[in-house]
Parts: C-alpha cells; structure tokens; sequence
C-alpha cells in the first residue's frame, strides 16, 4: 500500500524580526513535541539585518565588536557558527518530525542541501556540495547555508539562500566559519536575470520541498500566527 504524502503547512508572512521568528518556531516545536501527529510546518520568510551565532559558534568568527556590528545579534540553539540574515534573503524554517520521513541528520542535512539545489536549477545554476562542509555553492560562490536543531526528532531553525540581498553586512564575519570560500548571491551570479526576486525562489524552494520531502503542502491559516509575530516595518 503507497502511504499518501505527510501534510506540511506553509507560512509565509512576509519581512519578520528574527526574535519574533524565532520564538514562533519554538512553539512550534513544542506543540509538536505534545502532539506528534501534527501536521509539518515550513515557514518561508525574510528578516530585517540580523546576525545569528550557533549554540558552539566561536566569537573569534566576528571581524569587530558585537557593539559595532549595526545589526542585532543573537546566540541561538542550531549548530554551526555565526552568519548573517538580511532583505532579499530567503529563509526556510522546516519544523519536521522526522521520524516520519529518515530520523538520520545527515540525511537531513543533504535533504535540505537538495532542495536548494532544486530550487536554483531553473534559474539555469548548477548548485554544488563540497565533501565536509554543509551548504550549496555555486561557481565556487556560497549561496545556501544551513544550521539546524533537532529536539525529539523534530527540526527547528533550517536554510538560507542568498537571492538578492546586500552582501556588505557578511564583510563583518568570517560566514560559518568558512574563511576562504566567498559568500554570494543568485543575483550576482546572473546580473541579467530580471526574475530574481525572493517571491520567485520562494515558489521555486516551495515546489523543490514538495519534491525532495515527499510532502503535500498546504497554506498555513495566518490567523493562527501568534500576536508576538510583529511584520517588520
């Protein structure tokens, strides 16, 4: 008998402060620890500047003072050292009980890996992994990070991919620690593509999640989103 695809909710609220973000993935989280059999969620956003430094992540990686850096800064429970988020970046949040797909981080890891994958490929980029490192890279250019945590099997925090954004904040970092392997962006490597927009690859990431993880995406009720999830302004 072929088992139907898990549902998964999309959410997509728009230009979302980290904090506010962040605290909605732990409920997230922790709902689903109560009831396993809730439906899986990926939230698809942007945030407003924001440097993020894993649970482990080493403050050696910021090139100046955290006072100095003109963004908020936040040490967080995902793996990993510090990166950047900012406007016309996506970001992916997959709140996944994997016991229900491969309870394996690896394979989750390379999961996430082929979506980015996926989702770039229309654009005509060929994404590429290099062996012990996580992320995707495109003509020797980093375009997708990844830092996650995993509580009971169930996934918080996820990807990023550099659609269009403004590169100068990375400048004040060494990005996941990698210091000779430059960051960029889909928008820098196809400078005459006029259908780079976040909207673009947030449909594009959408239908390679659907693809890579066997789920039926549904569009989550944004009414249920909690009042502290204030739109950036």
């Amino acid at each position: 008998m072929v088992l139907p695809n898990r549902s998964c909710l999309l959410y997509q609220p728009g230009l979302v402060p980290y904090n506010a973000a962040w605290q909605w993935q732990r409920s997230l989280l922790a709902s689903r620890i109560q009831q396993p059999d809730q439906a899986d969620a990926l939230i698809l956003l942007e945030h407003p500047p924001v440097y993020t430094l894993g649970q482990g992540a080493s403050l050696e990686f910021l090139k100046i003072a955290p006072d100095q850096l003109g963004a908020e800064i936040y040490r967080i429970e995902r793996g990993g050292e510090v990166t950047y988020h900012c406007p016309g970046q996506l970001v992916g949040y997959p709140i996944l009980n994997l016991r229900y797909y491969q309870p394996d981080l690896h394979w989750y890891l390379r999961q996430l890996e082929e979506v980015l994958i996926q989702a770039i490929a229309p654009l005509g980029l060929q994404g590429d992994r290099i062996p012990g490192l996580t992320g995707v890279w495109v003509d020797g250019y980093k375009v997708g990070a990844i830092g996650i945590k995993v509580s009971r099997w169930i996934t918080m925090h996820g990807f990023s991919l550099n659609v269009c954004p403004d590169l100068q904040g990375f400048q004040a970092i060494v990005p996941c620690g990698i210091a000779d392997r430059p960051v960029g962006s889909l928008a820098q490597l196809l400078p005459h593509t006029a259908d780079i927009t976040v909207a673009t690859l947030a449909q594009q990431v959408a239908a390679a999640f659907t693809t890579v993880f066997e789920v039926d995406l549904q569009a989550g009720d944004h009414a249920v989103l909690p009042e502290a999830l204030p739109l950036a302004k």
